[in-house]
């Protein structure tokens, strides 16, 4: 070690946007670009789809995405600002939509993934590593890296987010037009009091996860049958006091590792 001279190089400040973009950084100077972060929405919620977005930013950008962070810490102003500029700056997007009926069948995990490697199958530039949020995930055809937290530590991970809980958020506001009884536009489908008295009161709609122990038991109440063939259950999800904007919801559901098929997608650009 040289000797200290007391004359040290000035102290590097690393500004929070830039710790996010980091990891895609050093990945690309590597030359395992372009990296692509994937997220998800909805794996909470017991009505609507699930929501999996795979999202590539351009490298070199972070100052154009000050302030990016994983959706559910942004205001809803926000999170459609992000989106309209994701839009506009990202090297390739897409939005896979999983909608209720296959994930009871399949399960919200199992279905969660299947929707992951359909996200990045789907864009039309080929990534050369995929970065995931909290578990790992195989299947890509390329590298993949689980990231603890991706959507605050991986700024592609945090717009992936954004463009799935966008993107659900306004299908759950325009079911609220086709059923404004369960206020879809208040809670987006997840298991609020709110939610749990209306179905409880109307019962479960066509858009709702009967594998889940709340609907499953308002449509007992409601038919003798019970629930719909081919269902599996999903476990107990209850949210005493979660917002739809909290992301609380997301870390109720259990585990389903059953063997699926691919679920229907829709794609990036809206595409």
């Amino acid at each position: 070690m040289p000797p200290r001279t007391g004359v040290q190089p000035p102290r590097a400040i690393v500004r929070r946007s830039t710790e996010s973009w980091a990891l895609q950084s050093a990945l690309e100077r590597h030359g395992l670009g372009p990296v692509v972060g994937v997220d998800e929405a909805g794996r909470g919620a017991c009505a609507g789809p699930l929501a999996v977005a795979a999202c590539i930013l351009r490298p070199g950008d972070a100052k154009r995405f000050e302030g990016l962070t994983d959706s559910k810490l942004l205001t809803p102003e926000e999170r459609e600002r992000f989106f309209r500029l994701i839009q506009r700056r990202a090297v390739d997007w897409r939005v896979v939509l999983v909608d209720p009926p296959e994930v009871d069948h399949r399960g919200v995990h199992i279905a969660n993934i299947d929707g992951m490697r359909r996200a990045v199958a789907r864009l039309d530039v080929r990534p050369g590593y995929v970065l995931t949020d909290g578990f790992p995930v195989t299947g890509f055809g390329v590298p993949s890296l689980a990231v603890p937290k991706g959507d605050l530590a991986a700024a592609c991970v945090a717009a992936a987010s954004v463009l799935a809980k966008v993107t659900r958020d306004r299908l759950m506001t325009e079911l609220h037009d086709r059923h404004p009884e369960y206020r879809f536009d208040l809670h987006k489908g997840y298991c609020t009091p709110t939610h749990n008295a209306a179905l409880t009161e109307h019962g479960p709609s066509p858009d709702h996860r009967f594998s889940f122990v709340n609907v499953a038991a308002a449509a007992r109440g409601r038919s003798p049958d019970g629930l719909p063939a081919g269902v599996r259950h999903n476990g107990a999800v209850t949210v005493d006091d979660v917002s739809a904007e909290s992301g609380e919801a997301d870390e109720l559901v259990a585990l389903d590792d059953a063997a699926f098929d691919e679920p229907e997608d829709m794609g990036g650009e809206a595409r």
